[in-house]
Parts: structure tokens; C-alpha cells; sequence
């Protein structure tokens, strides 16, 4: 815990796109396959073509590995989308291949639920699994039967 500089520290909020602020901590218990939910529902970035803000609840599961994601850090990095000009699909994306490369998760996807505008939701959906295990074949059959 003591590489942990966001906890128990005044927040400061980046004013764009900042992945160097996510950090990590040991899973207490990689032995075990479990799920992690982040439900991130006050999500905001731009419109790279019309700079008008987008809102979204963006919702993280992952089967950790040896590293967890530090839940105050990963607050700051979602917030450092607010005035960088992504389009939700995009968003999703980086916010996922972010954590991959942070983490190394056994498994993660990443939902966009982005609110109607001019009358169209888009809810984006991305996933991972580590190649060469169980988690890559799960990765495959989430995909093809996601719905939502």
C-alpha cells in the first residue's frame, strides 16, 4: 500500500486525458478466480467533432491477476476524460487497453451506456482475455453472445 499516492490524498483533477495517475495494488488472492464491478455512472468526455460533452455510465468487470486497479486512482483517470475529445467507442477502448496494460487482468471488458443524443444511444462494448488461457475463450464467448 505504500506506492499508493492518490489514497488519502486531496484529490486533484487532471484537466485531460491522464493514464499516469491509475495505480495498483496486490491481489490478496490471484489463487482465486473472481469478478470485479466498477459502476461508473457520472462519466463525461467530448465530442472530438463538436466539442458538446458526452455522458455515459461506464461499467468495468475484470478477473484480476496479481494486480488490482486502486479504486481513487481509477476515479481520477475516468474523470481526466471530461475535456478529451474521444469518440465512445474510442473511450471504451482506451479505457480498457489502459487498464490491460496497468493490471495484466486474467480477464476485463469495459460497457459504454452513453445517454441519447439526437435521439441515438450507443452503448459500446469491448473485452480481453489473456491469450493462451481459459480467460481467452471466455473473452471470445462473451463477445459474440453480448446484447445489450
Amino acid at each position: 500500500m505504500e506506492n499508493l499516492n492518490a489514497l488519502g490524498r486531496k484529490a486533484e483533477y487532471r484537466q485531460d486525458y491522464a493514464p499516469e495517475v491509475l495505480e495498483t495494488f496486490q491481489n490478496k488472492h490471484p489463487e482465486n478466480d473472481y469478478w470485479v464491478r466498477f459502476n461508473c455512472p457520472e462519466f463525461t468526455s467530448l465530442c472530438p467533432i463538436t466539442g458538446q460533452p458526452d455522458f455515459a455510465e461506464i461499467l468495468i468487470d475484470y478477473i484480476p491477476d496479481l494486480k488490482m486497479v486502486e479504486s481513487k486512482s481509477l476515479k481520477l483517470y475516468l474523470f481526466s476524460f471530461r475535456n478529451h475529445g474521444a469518440f465512445h467507442e474510442d473511450c471504451v477502448n482506451i479505457i480498457m487497453k489502459d487498464l490491460i496494460r496497468l493490471m495484466e487482468p486474467k480477464y476485463i471488458e469495459v460497457t459504454g451506456l452513453f445517454t441519447p443524443r439526437g435521439g441515438i444511444s450507443i452503448y459500446p462494448y469491448c473485452n480481453y482475455g489473456k491469450p493462451g488461457t481459459k480467460f481467452e475463450k471466455l473473452a471470445e464467448e462473451r463477445l459474440f453472445r453480448h446484447n445489450r
